[in-house]
């Protein structure tokens, strides 16, 4: 099973990488395989190191909202 994680994306480089907040942890994802186009402000589910999907504002926090909650369950 793999997790993927929604971010907001805060910068991208001229090499087509993007650093990501995820709920205040930053990583660098590559947007190359997105499924349509990403810009700073937009929210994808990154996993392994790549954008794979680009979502809405409103799923990007109900999903974050759910692994908060998982978290502070201790649901892991």
């Amino acid at each position: 099973m793999c997790i993927g994680f929604p971010g907001k994306i805060i910068s991208i480089d001229k090499d087509n990488y993007a650093v990501i907040d995820i709920s205040g942890t930053r990583r660098e994802v590559c947007l190359d395989i997105v499924d349509e186009p990403a810009g700073v402000g937009d929210y994808v589910i990154s996993h392994a190191g790549y954008a794979i999907h680009k979502i809405d504002v409103a799923t990007a926090k109900e999903k974050l909202k759910f692994l908060q909650e998982l978290i502070d369950n201790e649901i892991y």
